[in-house]
């Protein structure tokens, strides 16, 4: 099993790793330079060298037919021995370049020519000495040739070296490049998925939904550290979650049986059975109902909160968004008796926890009924966008500032302004919106449209909900 040290570690590991292939290149890079220098510097060396040899023959052929003339119109000891002299440096320049020339059939020639010249003292044909001379001639334009073949040979040999040499050079470049990606793609990966693991679980940490990743065992230490303090704060997280529907379960159930026994004793007074009541106890009594229902219907929110957030995993089921509607703007009639109500919906059904759903729009709508301009309309417009669902519950009113949009779905947040009905709302009901869009894995947001001065939009993904 692969064992990954610190992050420091890992990521100077991976470096020098990733360069251990760059540091062969470069060493081959240089071993190969080397060579194409080396084999520069022969090949120059071995031009230079022929072609001072092949001057040095010409000046000695020059040499040679100068001094056999001479001899053949002075003959005298001292023209014999310049030519004897001559011979024997045009013999020595010879050897010296057929031996870097290697095989060469004019060389043979040039031999033949050599010992027939050795005779010139007997020589007294002119012709013949003339024939003599120009096949000398004749074999030096083929050495000549010879020369200007093998230094040509030589080139065409350098360049299929240097061909041969760059191929080798592009295969290994090409090799050791993709060794040492390989190498950095390994190493990145190493730190890119503990990286993705605690983005996973940070997405299920904020969308509350999923059971947390085992913890990692190959990974650097301080991201292990990280993800072990993720899920120690999941864990507090869930202690808190706990505390907290336990408080709100408890201290709703606790307020309910004093609060009805209030109720009951308001009634009491209300209905005479202690005796009469003079008009101040009656005003008093009045005051007293009036804040005991407030405080009931506060009660009440609290269970249903406690309620939502009690459910973990939603169940969806196709539900028809037409009778939906339909039915909560029915338990709305008399709130809506003067608010014309614009409904369109345009998709046949939606993919929803039909109780969440339901939770939606009863708040949404009652939100419209208790903000928006009196006698205005009110529209709900459900439609389909690529894979997701929208729901828009739009009213005429005063604009919600930009500043206060961010807070609007918090708990327990309550509006600047005053209600249509004057009753003292909860804060709770943009937020139950929320935690049910959230619930559907979807969210709900403030946005602005032509028609209306305020719309809340609620996006709930079907593709998502299918599977």
């Amino acid at each position: 099993m692969l064992r990954v040290g610190s992050l420091r570690q890992l990521t100077l590991g991976s470096f020098f790793l990733a360069l251990v292939p760059l540091i062969a290149l470069l060493w081959q890079s240089q071993s190969d330079l080397a060579m194409v220098g080396k084999m520069t510097s022969e090949e120059t060396h071995y031009v230079v060298s022929v072609v001072g040899q092949l001057q040095a023959l010409d000046g000695a052929a020059t040499d040679l037919e100068r001094t056999v003339r001479q001899f053949a119109i002075i003959q005298n000891a001292t023209v014999a021995d310049l030519t004897d002299n001559a011979i024997f440096q045009f013999a020595s320049a010879k050897s010296k370049l057929c031996e870097a020339l290697a095989q060469s059939e004019y060389c043979q020639t040039l031999d033949k020519q050599i010992e027939q010249l050795r005779n010139f003292r007997t020589i007294r044909d002119k012709l013949l000495l003339n024939a003599y001379l120009a096949s000398l001639s004749t074999a030096m334009q083929g050495v000549r040739s010879d020369v200007d073949k093998a230094i040509q040979a030589r080139l065409t040999q350098q360049q299929e070296n240097m061909s041969s040499m760059q191929a080798k050079q592009a295969w290994s470049t090409a090799l050791l490049v993709s060794v040492s990606l390989l190498l950095i793609l390994l190493a990145s990966q190493l730190i890119v998925n503990p990286v993705r693991k605690l983005k996973q679980i940070i997405q299920i940490l904020a969308h509350q939904r999923g059971n947390l990743p085992p913890l990692s065992t190959r990974a650097p230490h301080e991201l292990i550290g990280v993800e072990k303090d993720l899920h120690w704060l999941a864990e507090r997280l869930q202690q808190l979650e706990h505390i907290r529907t336990a408080l709100l379960r408890h201290a709703a159930h606790e307020l309910k049986t004093p609060l009805a026994s209030i109720k009951e004793g308001c009634s009491l007074l209300s209905d005479n059975v202690v005796g009469p009541l003079n008009p101040q106890q009656a005003e008093v009594l009045t005051l007293l109902s009036s804040s005991t229902q407030r405080l009931n219907t506060l009660v009440e929110k609290l269970l249903d909160y406690n309620l939502l957030l009690q459910q973990a995993q939603p169940k969806f089921t196709k539900c028809n968004p037409k009778d939906l509607v339909r039915d909560c703007i029915e338990d709305y009639a008399l709130a809506l008796q003067d608010r014309e109500v614009s409904v369109s919906v345009s998709v046949a059904n939606v993919v929803v926890d039909e109780e969440l759903y339901r939770r939606i729009l009863d708040n949404l709508v009652s939100n419209a009924v208790a903000h928006g301009a009196i006698g205005r309309p009110i529209s709900v417009n459900i439609y389909k966008e690529g894979d997701d669902a929208i729901l828009d519950v739009a009213n005429r009113g005063k604009k919600i500032p930009a500043e206060k949009v961010s807070k609007l779905f918090e708990p327990f947040t309550r509006g600047d302004d005053p209600r249509n009905d004057n009753v003292i709302g909860t804060g709770l009901g943009l937020s139950i919106v929320s935690d049910c869009a959230r619930l559907m894995h979807g969210d709900v947001q403030v946005v602005d449209v032509d028609n209306a001065d305020v719309c809340f939009r609620v996006r709930i993904p079907q593709e998502e909900n299918n599977e």
